[in-house]
């Protein structure tokens, strides 16, 4: 039995899924917002739809917005949600692009969803309580040697135009795999024990804060790439199956 959160979460997630398929592959009008990142009619309505569940389920509740903005922000509960993580994808019409609903409880994310309806996977996760894809519960792997482990980028801008660059590889040179999955596909794999580990140099809370609780949940460790727990500013991660955790971090460092 899901919390009252999580299955309203879910119950979100559902709704938007349904609006997303109404719009995918309509030829949709895209507007270039002020920080050149593309925005549709599909965004907006998308996260309107959440928008209106969570607020009638709890009135009381911040939320915070990728299209429709924030309320309430030092509220006791804070909504974190991105309605289409992935729109370049979902304009050029592939199904790399998902819903990201997370809930914060004074400043610690609890409840995550990452519902990618085109693809075909929801995962989701509450703290303390586990993690699922579809109606499986999952874990993370068990590999704790670097040279053994799998590990998935994303956009890694930032780190390569910056000092750890040459560090990160050298970590390269050491792994068993390297690969990029990118956006919420490699944390569905990493919390199902199919990769071992995840580094992103740019992102922004709301694109990886579902994940962040699912991937926990599920028993991994999720940070910025300086360790830290994460925060509404954060901008990288690094995600892991716990095991990884310091090794990996301790290479990039170097």
């Amino acid at each position: 039995m899901h919390s009252t959160h999580l299955a309203t979460a879910l119950e979100a997630a559902r709704a938007a899924a349904e609006v997303v398929r109404h719009y995918y592959r309509s030829n949709l009008a895209v507007t270039i917002k002020a920080d050149k990142s593309p925005v549709t009619e599909a965004d907006v309505e998308t996260e309107k739809t959440i928008r209106g569940i969570i607020a009638a389920r709890f009135p009381d509740h911040g939320f915070y917005g990728e299209e429709t903005g924030s309320s309430a922000l030092d509220a006791e509960y804070l909504w974190l949600v991105d309605p289409i993580d992935g729109t370049k994808a979902f304009v050029r019409e592939y199904p790399m692009f998902s819903t990201q609903i997370a809930l914060m409880h004074r400043g610690r994310l609890v409840v995550g969803v990452s519902s990618a309806p085109e693809y075909g996977e929801v995962a989701y996760g509450e703290a303390g309580v586990g993690a699922w894809l579809g109606d499986r519960p999952i874990r993370v792997s068990e590999v704790d040697v670097v040279e053994a482990a799998a590990l998935s980028t994303g956009n890694l801008k930032t780190l390569a135009t910056g000092p750890r660059w040459p560090a990160f590889g050298r970590l390269v040179g050491r792994l068993g795999r390297i690969r990029g999955y990118g956006d919420f596909l490699h944390y569905h794999l990493l919390a199902s024990g199919r990769i071992d580990a995840v580094v992103e140099s740019d992102v922004n809370i709301l694109d990886v804060a579902a994940c962040a609780v699912i991937v926990e949940a599920a028993g991994g460790r999720f940070t910025d790439l300086e360790g830290q727990p994460l925060t509404l500013a954060s901008t990288s991660v690094l995600a892991t199956n716990g095991r990884l955790h310091e090794p990996v971090l301790e290479a990039i460092r170097k």
